[in-house]
């Protein structure tokens, strides 16, 4: 062994025992200190009765008051104001929605989608018999058509035409977007319509 290797075996040695020593200070705190740990929760710990506040169980009165239930043309009328917040109106701002009730109480929406040509806009009954046809609905039994109008906003001319032809003499129900504005049977509102029977 040369003079050089016998000054380095004692320092690793030397190094090896601190570390060594270091270790075991390292694992007595360790333990010390997890000790008091387990010492603290168990020293703190309440059961479930303790810590549950009994004014959470306590029962709450529901305020059934503020409720009201909505009659079903109330809610067709709900439905035709929910339409008419997606119609396509950037050229009139005419905003106009529509809700198709079936004969088992489905309700099919419908809003103004309206084009650059005008010609090719189409009016929210229409866009709601449409969609109803489209998916299989034959019968109906009235139609809500709002407006953010005074008076009421009753079909045009070419949709009273489609509207006797698919749905016969339907209830008209108008309103705007706080109330129910009016009520037609859609044979006053089409007197002598043209349809199959003349063919």
């Amino acid at each position: 062994m040369s003079e050089s290797d016998s000054g380095r075996w004692p320092q690793r040695e030397r190094r090896g025992g601190a570390e060594r020593r270091g270790g075991d200070r390292r694992s007595n705190a360790k333990s010390s200190k997890g000790g008091g740990q387990e010492e603290r929760r168990q020293g703190s710990r309440r059961s479930g009765k303790e810590r549950r506040d009994e004014r959470a169980w306590a029962p709450v009165a529901l305020e059934t008051d503020a409720v009201e239930e909505l009659t079903p043309e109330e809610g067709l009328l709900l439905a035709a104001r929910g339409a008419r917040e997606f119609a396509q109106a950037q050229y009139s701002k005419f905003k106009v929605g529509a809700a198709l009730e079936t004969v088992d109480g489905q309700i099919v929406t419908g809003c103004n989608i309206e084009n650059a040509t005008y010609g090719l806009t189409l009016c929210a009954e229409r866009v709601a018999l449409v969609k109803a046809l489209s998916e299989g609905h034959t019968v109906f039994t009235r139609i809500a058509v709002v407006a953010d109008t005074e008076a009421p906003t009753p079909p045009c001319g070419p949709c009273r035409q489609l509207l006797w032809e698919y749905c016969g003499d339907l209830e008209i129900v108008l309103g705007n977007v706080r109330t129910t504005s009016g009520h037609h049977r859609l044979s006053a509102l089409l007197p002598l319509p043209f349809d199959r029977r003349l063919l």
